[in-house]
């Protein structure tokens, strides 16, 4: 599935022209059309804002990244994965994970996941741009997490668990699934102690801008095949859990970044 949107009818600005103290909020108004977002995004920007706020539009100072091949899983969560209880999905309930994520989580005290939100990246998921990573126990969903992928690059949304370790067996999915794609980091966006919990750092702002415009020349990977998977989270400690799955077209190492 290729991007079908319109243009946005917006102009983002740089963040580093209207913010050099990095502040980090760059703008407001606007919409939450998925062409929005989409061009908020390869300005480096992302919607965040409270039920009864304007729109607000940031791109912190410093931004919060992961880097895939750097991810070590901790040993207690190599021992659930072993266990062997739960089995994992890439695309296939995306509606379901945003509205899990719009939940209350234990690491943050509200969610910023409102109707138009969940309406503009289910528009952006419609197009092929944002994906959703599910954790199944049986026929229930108990944990997973959504982003938006760009080009070589991956920007985390949120994510969700209701059994233990299962949003870290999500977020470990994901770091396997852009390693092997050749990404050079995750976005985190600001960051959180789980976020750090899992070994994400920062990154100066004008640098992760620098890497943003080189990330989305990219090729975007082909993960069709990978949506019509099942995987068992035992599968995630094999070394060859994506062989033969990523078209060689959609890996982004065979480019070479600045």
């Amino acid at each position: 599935m290729s991007n079908t949107l319109p243009p946005s009818q917006y102009l983002f600005p740089n963040p580093l022209d209207v913010d050099p103290d990095g502040d980090g909020l760059i703008a407001t108004g606007g919409d939450l059309a998925p062409s929005t977002i989409l061009a908020a995004y390869q300005q480096g920007l992302f919607p965040w804002f409270s039920a009864d706020d304007p729109i607000c539009w940031w791109s912190p100072e410093p931004r919060c990244i992961i880097e895939p091949h750097a991810f070590e899983p901790s040993k207690s969560l190599k021992r659930q994965l072993k266990k062997n209880q739960y089995h994992i999905t890439f695309s296939q309930s995306f509606t379901e994970v945003i509205t899990a994520c719009a939940g209350t989580r234990p690491y943050a005290d509200s969610t910023w996941i409102s109707r138009d939100i969940l309406a503009g990246y289910s528009g952006l998921h419609q197009a092929g741009l944002a994906h959703s990573v599910e954790v199944w126990e049986g026929d229930v969903l108990v944990g997973g997490l959504y982003g938006v992928q760009l080009g070589g690059a991956f920007f985390g949304e949120s994510m969700f668990s209701h059994r233990t370790d299962v949003s870290k067996m999500a977020f470990y999915f994901l770091m396997r699934l852009c390693a092997a794609s050749g990404f050079r980091w995750i976005d985190c966006q600001l960051p959180n102690e789980h976020l750090m919990s899992l070994g994400a750092i920062t990154k100066p702002r004008a640098e992760f801008l620098h890497e943003l415009s080189q990330v989305l020349k990219l090729s975007p990977p082909d993960w069709q095949l990978i949506t019509k998977q099942r995987f068992s989270c035992a599968d995630l400690l094999t070394d060859d859990l994506f062989s033969g799955l990523i078209k060689p077209y959609g890996i982004a190492t065979q480019h070479k970044m600045a």
